[in-house]
């Protein structure tokens, strides 16, 4: 069993933090937006509380999978060296589990029967609709574009929303 030395690890990126933020927002309000979009009861009486749980878990899942694909995409001969990457690989992706939040909270509330499901569906959608515009607006902001160019990257991940609020909208 060999211990890697620090030198033998290829130097962090400078603006990986900062990619991973981005892109686990952007992927997390898709993901949640998909979800909350999903949601259906065929009949059923709804359960926002179990539905809450399905996108935080879901969004769990995806992050971890998402870590651990990664670990494995980048495997090395040291297994313990692997295991570890992983676990550190599959707590990287927070921003993915908390970019779905404001999804699980809005079905959270109609559990607590502040508003009905409907409302809270209604609600998570157009939040991550904003915050699709707002990553993609920090994004290019952060590549040096200017204001304008900026708003234009932000539109298109707004656009992105657009799209899970009309599919949602033509399949119910």
């Amino acid at each position: 069993m060999s211990i890697r030395s620090s030198a033998s690890l290829p130097p962090p990126r400078r603006g990986e933090p900062l990619q991973r933020l981005l892109f686990g927002g952007v992927y997390g309000s898709v993901l949640a937006s998909a979800l909350v979009a999903a949601l259906g009861h065929d009949g059923h009486p709804s359960d926002p509380g179990y539905d809450a749980l399905w996108v935080a878990l879901t969004a769990v899942a995806s992050a971890a999978s998402h870590g651990y694909a990664h670990a494995i995409a980048h495997r090395t001969d040291d297994a313990a060296a692997v295991t570890t990457s992983a676990v550190r690989s599959m707590l990287t992706e927070w921003p993915l589990v908390v970019a779905a939040l404001p999804t699980v909270a809005a079905l959270s509330g109609a559990y607590l029967h502040w508003w009905s499901e409907e409302a809270a569906v209604d609600a998570a959608l157009l939040i991550n609709l904003v915050a699709l515009f707002g990553w993609g607006l920090w994004a290019a902001r952060v590549a040096g574009r200017t204001w304008p160019a900026s708003c234009r990257v932000g539109g298109v991940d707004a656009m992105v929303g657009l799209f899970i609020v009309f599919a949602n909208v033509v399949v119910k």
